[in-house]
């Protein structure tokens, strides 16, 4: 669902919608379908909780969302996807400074080559004839590292409560957030909704529902069992798909992303899939 939002949401800005406007519709979107779930099954918050849950909306929804999208205007599906695969390297790094956990060797190791990948990914829009940006790729690394701490700072509140419970909250808090950014209010009022077309109107209703408010409840009640390294694991997909949905697109003549492309792009995503592997590969017990 993700993989596919790279491309649908793509199209979308910024002739269609701007970023900002985006988010708006799809954060309050989300939000009204996870408190009509969470009425029928309601569960109480203890009110210490609620700081934790402020937090967790911060960076999971908030800033997230707002520098994903706006980087994702700028840049290509494909370099997003590349990208967001460093997801599981910062999960590592933060893990080392939130839960001081201790660094092993391989694992450095691991996050330089990763990092050496993201960085490449980076310089090479600037002098590649592809989609991509420098400033899209940079907003699409934030936007990695912001979901990377939401993943640490969520998984003691998934372990007290109800997936549902937890993110009927954290996107109850990131619709406050992102209410108060002011180019949120200033591009939905320059939105002209009445020259939309019906396709438009089915994009948008995709990415609210199947983008967000089905892979979020997914993702929530995976980490009730898994780890978040574990969780952020999965995202190794998004390139692999992107590409497929790319060259699919290229074919049947429907979108033409096929510059994004490249022999050097692919090098730099081998070094963050060694990185990531380095990283998340578990140590093997002596005895």
């Amino acid at each position: 669902m993700y993989a596919i939002n790279y491309i649908v949401a793509k199209g979308l800005m910024p002739t269609i919608i701007a970023p900002n406007a985006f988010i708006l519709l799809r954060v309050s979107g989300a939000a009204v379908l996870f408190w009509l779930l969470y009425g029928l099954n309601f569960e109480k918050v203890e009110r210490k909780d609620m700081v934790r849950l402020m937090v967790c909306a911060l960076f999971g929804v908030a800033i997230n969302q707002l520098f994903f999208f706006n980087g994702l205007m700028r840049t290509s599906p494909l370099n997003s996807s590349i990208i967001m695969t460093a997801t599981p390297i910062i999960v590592f790094v933060l893990s080392i400074i939130i839960l001081k956990e201790k660094p092993t060797p391989r694992k450095i190791i691991g996050v330089m080559i990763g990092a050496i990948g993201a960085i490449t990914i980076i310089v090479l829009s600037s002098n590649s004839a592809g989609s991509g940006t420098p400033l899209g790729d940079l907003f699409i690394f934030i936007n990695a590292t912001s979901y990377s701490l939401y993943m640490v700072l969520v998984k003691p509140l998934m372990q007290k409560y109800k997936p549902l419970t937890v993110i009927t909250w954290v996107f109850t808090f990131g619709l406050i957030y992102v209410l108060c950014w002011p180019l949120s209010s200033f591009e939905i009022s320059q939105t002209n909704f009445t020259t939309w077309q019906n396709v438009d109107f089915y994009k948008v209703g995709f990415v609210i529902i199947g983008v967000t408010f089905l892979p979020y409840l997914l993702t929530v009640t995976a980490m009730k069992v898994v780890s978040p390294s574990i969780a952020s694991s999965y995202i190794y997909l998004q390139p692999v798909l992107v590409t497929i949905f790319i060259v699919s697109l290229f074919y049947f003549g429907w979108l033409d992303y096929s510059s994004d492309l490249s022999l050097a792009k692919l090098f730099a995503a081998i070094l963050v899939f060694v990185g990531v592997y380095l990283v998340s590969k578990k140590q093997k017990k002596q005895t």
